[in-house]
């Protein structure tokens, strides 16, 4: 086998069962760390089992909304639904909380990491297809349809607390986006633009070097404990050249308690000089 022909190779993987499998552990125990959720696995377990499939197949079910599909065909696929079961069983109802330990440990965590990122560059490829097939060469609706495909599980996080019996509206990814959304937009405009063939490049290499760019940021952050974007920067210097560097609420806060501080202060000595003269002229008085 010669060099360049492994991106095709790669590109031909089939994620199932392994990949897959592998991206049900990774959302199901993202979801067993969620505060409240063992207790409502304990309550509850339609609702946590519920929860974890939208863990699992949030982007199915969001671009199936968005196409006027059914949203509820990912259950045809029984034998996903039965793996991801098994795998959300194991992690909340497992005696001794073994199986949830061992992929806890940190390798395992990192592999089991790695092979999530990998199906969602299939999962946004799988998208932007899907649309096109609906939709001819319509860019918006292939970006958005990737973009939801790939990262479903994060767009429709608000609707999965409300399952839990959870209601934080401040935590819309539309409002504050995490780091895993961000990827899959730029992930779908790339291969949208590729697929409309406004981008020289073969789509094996592209999805090489894409996947290998996710793989290797997630085990970064993972391995530093960082939970800062790698686009910081960027994002930072296109805000400020395009909608003006916008002071953060905090920082607001914090200068209107120094300028109510500094008016405080100027009260009081603007009083306490006030007072001196009425003294003085007292005295002058008396």
């Amino acid at each position: 086998m010669e060099l360049w022909q492994v991106p095709l190779l790669f590109s031909r993987l089939p994620m199932f069962p392994f990949f897959d499998l592998a991206h049900y552990v990774a959302s199901v125990m993202a979801l067993k760390e969620q505060r409240g959720a063992v207790e409502v696995s304990v309550r509850s377990p339609v609702a946590c089992w519920f929860s974890a499939m939208l863990y699992c197949f949030g982007g199915s079910v969001l671009s199936s909304l968005m196409l006027a599909e059914p949203p509820v065909a990912f259950l045809a696929k029984g034998t996903n639904i039965l793996l991801a079961s098994s795998v959300w069983y194991l992690v909340f109802y497992c005696p001794q909380d073994i199986f949830y330990q061992c992929f806890a440990f940190l390798p395992l965590r990192l592999l089991v990491a790695g092979m999530k990122e990998v199906t969602r560059t299939w999962k946004i490829t799988a998208g932007i297809a899907h649309a096109d097939s609906h939709f001819k060469d319509a860019w918006l609706v292939m970006v958005a349809v990737g973009w939801a495909r790939g990262a479903g599980g994060g767009l429709i996080s608000n609707f999965e607390q409300l399952v839990r019996g959870v209601w934080k509206p401040e935590t819309n990814e539309l409002l504050k986006m995490s780091y895993p959304v961000k990827v899959t937009l730029i992930g779908a405009v790339l291969f949208t633009l590729q697929h409309s063939q406004y981008l020289p490049i073969a789509r094996h290499n592209l999805v090489f070097l894409y996947t290998i760019f996710l793989v290797i940021s997630k085990v970064t952050m993972m391995l530093t404990r960082s939970a800062t974007s790698p686009f910081a920067p960027f994002e930072a210097a296109l805000g400020h050249l395009f909608f003006g560097l916008q002071k953060t609420p905090s920082k607001l806060r914090s200068e209107g308690a120094a300028s109510s501080n500094g008016s405080s202060v100027c009260d009081q000595s603007s009083e306490q000089h006030r007072d001196g003269v009425k003294k003085r002229q007292a005295k002058k008085t008396e």
